[in-house]
């Protein structure tokens, strides 16, 4: 079993990198998508503070699907272009948002939500394939300091 340890969030920078060494450590000699991402979802889920869901959704056609997670049953469909992580996709760039509800067409899986970081999930050739959706119940709960960490975090996840 994983142990989580690490430093104190306050220091932004040696929190990131150590949650970086863990996904490392999870998704080393691990070739499922599935299995990394849930590790992933859960490492997030339980070590950043003041958050309410962590997870992915994968591209299928035009729509994003569900993939593993941690937090409340989610939006299981979201079209590109619709919502945060929609947006995040059709304009293959991470979104971050201080207000969830003053962002025009967002999706509300859960009423709590109120900021949100959205990564895009990129192969080789810069294509979205997929994101990394983290929300919390706080607004302007993320700065750009969390956004380079877990763009970090979600690289770590397209290269394993």
């Amino acid at each position: 079993m994983h142990e989580m340890t690490g430093p104190d969030y306050a220091d932004k920078a040696a929190f990131y990198a150590e949650l970086e060494a863990q996904a490392r450590a999870l998704v080393s000699d691990e070739p499922d998508r599935i299995a990394n991402a849930a590790n992933i979802a859960a490492l997030i889920y339980h070590a950043l503070p003041r958050i309410n869901w962590a997870g992915f959704y994968f591209l299928q056609g035009d729509v994003l699907v569900l993939g593993p997670f941690q937090g409340k049953p989610a939006c299981v469909r979201i079209p590109v272009g619709k919502g945060v992580c929609g947006t995040a996709v059709a304009e293959n760039s991470s979104q971050r948002v201080a207000d969830v509800n003053a962002f025009p067409g967002h999706i509300a899986c859960d009423a709590a939500s109120r900021a949100e970081i959205v990564v895009p999930l990129r192969d080789a050739e810069g294509v979205p394939w997929g994101v990394l959706d983290i929300d919390s119940p706080e607004p302007d709960r993320f700065d750009a300091a969390d956004l380079a960490g877990l763009e970090r975090l979600a690289q770590v996840f397209e290269r394993a």
